[in-house]
């Protein structure tokens, strides 16, 4: 039997994964929007929220020893870096294309 009670570190932890799965779904619908060239006002916060978290994502899965705060300041400095390297890279190659920026 579980006890209830007012502990509030209980409420943090059960919506971790929901607000995971928002993240996700709001990611995919940016990547969707983005890759099928879709006219909609969502397209560029929802691309843009996909181009952050995706990465960022990545990066903070290898930093698991830092604290919370410095985890998420340099996973997010990281995301901006991985764009930034993607970006230059395609731009050098000349490849870019922003369905392949994106992918």
């Amino acid at each position: 039997m579980q006890a209830i009670g007012n502990d509030p570190s209980t409420a943090v932890t059960d919506s971790l994964p929901v607000l995971a799965g928002a993240a996700l779904a709001v990611s995919a619908v940016g990547a969707v929007l983005a890759l099928a060239d879709l006219a909609s006002p969502l397209r560029a916060p929802f691309t843009l929220f996909f181009l952050i978290v995706a990465p960022a994502c990545a990066v903070a899965a290898g930093l698991r020893g830092l604290e919370p705060l410095g985890r998420l300041v340099a996973s997010a400095a990281g995301a901006v870096a991985l764009n930034l390297l993607v970006a230059q890279t395609m731009l050098a190659t000349h490849i870019w294309s922003i369905r392949g920026g994106v992918a």
